[in-house]
């Protein structure tokens, strides 16, 4: 088992470092120590094409010729990164004679210190070490926080910088700073400053520093939890469920999205079913309202995205009317992950020039539809709705102009481990629809499209159902 090395963040400002080799690699090393302020020598018979060019603008020094010993004066760092192991052992052997830190790329057993893989967000720095064991395992481990640790970070850190002094005095216990920086770091600071509104994130930390900590301020975020793979959702919105106090959750989010949720959050169902109301949108106001008032930072996690017929709107003017402070993290809805994990393009060049994203649960909503428009031929129709509504909507498309051998594809739980399609030509879209006994959640897509589902379907089980009429093929 090897031994692990102890963790060290180097001061290389203006201090001379020396990179042995002219290569990429050399060329990677370089720039990261110049990135640090680093004096960089670089020292190879020839240099690459960026080594080369950045030796003539004066921003490195090249020492040319084979290694030699002397390049170790005066320095504080070596990198050995050439192609010739003879060459490397002999910058790690002078290098451990002068009692100089000397890196070998690729070869922990010569090297007396590790460069690390490392996430850069500014003045923030996480730094990930093998101990030389598994560089690959380091680096994948910095490709996963790349993409979970937001840019905004290193905005958060220089402003936390800057104020240091003044935290200290507001904050002269360490236990008091403690509960500052928890609130500080739940809290708007680093919400504002992820939408670049620096001035703001400025204003409110200096309000923040000054307030009564029972004065914390609570905030709502409505997060589109996708169609139920978790994997659809959004870095933001994973960062915003492991933040939250508070979920008030739809129905039709999935388990599976809901076990992303951090652990000690209060978790509230507010779905509605036809029939079975758990919740009125006036009680789910309320909720939203009651626990943001109460300085909970609360996320309305919806089914798909909130802003497509998940009644967004109306939740956001309801906190604006109350002084509340929102954001909006979008999910993937139905239309396009359904559409997506059937093998249904919505669009094609030669099928379908526009898509119509259409709500019709009941009949009081089908009444308020356009029906010449919907009929339209060479455009998809993506119908959000209850399956008992099918017989209904087939009939007044097909009254209206549509063809009754129009392609169709339900699906039912798009993008579940339970997906399943359901495919056709619309005049049998209803008697199919209860022959496999199809159940919400469902979409259905209308147009010559939905017959793709048949040949270019990927995931889970082939659809059921009489085969939609085949698309003609272009001309």
């Amino acid at each position: 088992m090897a031994q692990p090395l102890f963790p060290v963040f180097a001061d290389l400002r203006g201090r001379p470092v020396l990179v042995v080799g002219g290569g990429t690699v050399a060329l990677r090393k370089a720039t990261a120590l110049r990135e640090a302020g680093a004096l960089v020598r670089v020292g190879a018979p020839e240099l690459n094409a960026e080594l080369a060019a950045l030796a003539d603008t004066g921003e490195i020094e090249h020492l040319p010729g084979r290694f030699a010993p002397h390049w170790l004066d005066d320095v504080w760092l070596a990198v050995a990164a050439t192609d010739d192991e003879d060459v490397n052992r002999a910058v790690a052997e002078e290098g451990q004679a002068r009692r100089l830190w000397v890196n070998v790329v690729d070869d922990a057993r010569a090297s007396s210190v590790q460069i690390p893989a490392r996430v850069d967000r500014g003045p923030l720095q996480v730094a990930i070490s093998s101990s030389g064991t598994a560089p690959m395992l380091a680096r994948h481990l910095r490709e996963t926080l790349e993409s979970q640790l937001d840019a905004s970070l290193g905005d958060l850190a220089e402003l936390l910088g800057r104020e240091r002094d003044r935290i200290r005095t507001r904050f002269p216990q360490i236990n008091a700073r403690r509960r500052f920086f928890d609130r500080l770091l739940r809290g708007r600071v680093p919400a504002l400053l992820r939408r670049r509104q620096r001035l703001a994130a400025e204003h409110e930390f200096s309000a923040q520093l000054s307030a009564d900590a029972s004065s914390a301020r609570g905030s709502v975020a409505l997060v589109g939890a996708g169609p139920g793979d978790p994997g659809l959702l959004t870095l933001r919105a994973l960062r915003v469920l492991n933040e939250a106090d508070v979920i008030l959750h739809d129905r039709l989010v999935s388990s599976e999205v809901l076990q992303l949720v951090r652990r000690d959050a209060q978790r509230i169902e507010v779905g509605k079913q036809a029939g079975n109301h758990h919740a009125t949108q006036d009680q789910i106001h309320a909720l939203m309202l009651e626990h943001a008032r109460a300085g909970k930072r609360v996320v309305r996690l919806k089914g798909g995205d909130p802003f497509v017929f998940g009644r967004g709107g109306e939740e956001l003017e309801v906190l604006r009317a109350h002084g509340i402070d929102f954001e909006v993290v979008p999910g993937i809805t139905a239309a396009l992950a359904c559409a997506a994990y059937a093998g249904v393009p919505l669009t094609h060049r030669e099928h379908a020039q526009s898509v119509r994203l259409v709500t019709a649960h009941c009949k009081q909503s089908q009444d308020t539809l356009d029906w010449q428009a919907l009929a339209l031929e060479r455009q998809t129709l993506a119908v959000y709705m209850g399956v008992a509504g099918l017989e209904g909507f087939s009939a007044r498309l097909i009254e209206h102009g549509r063809a009754p051998s129009t392609p169709f594809a339900i699906v039912e739980n798009g993008s579940r481990a339970n997906q399943r399609v359901v495919t056709g030509a619309l005049a049998d879209l209803a008697d199919l629809a209860r022959v496999h006994a199809v159940q919400s959640p469902a979409l259905l897509i209308v147009g010559e499209v939905a017959s793709f589902a048949n040949t270019l379907h990927w995931f889970g089980d082939a659809p059921l159902g009489a085969p939609a009429p085949a698309v003609a093929e272009a001309a």
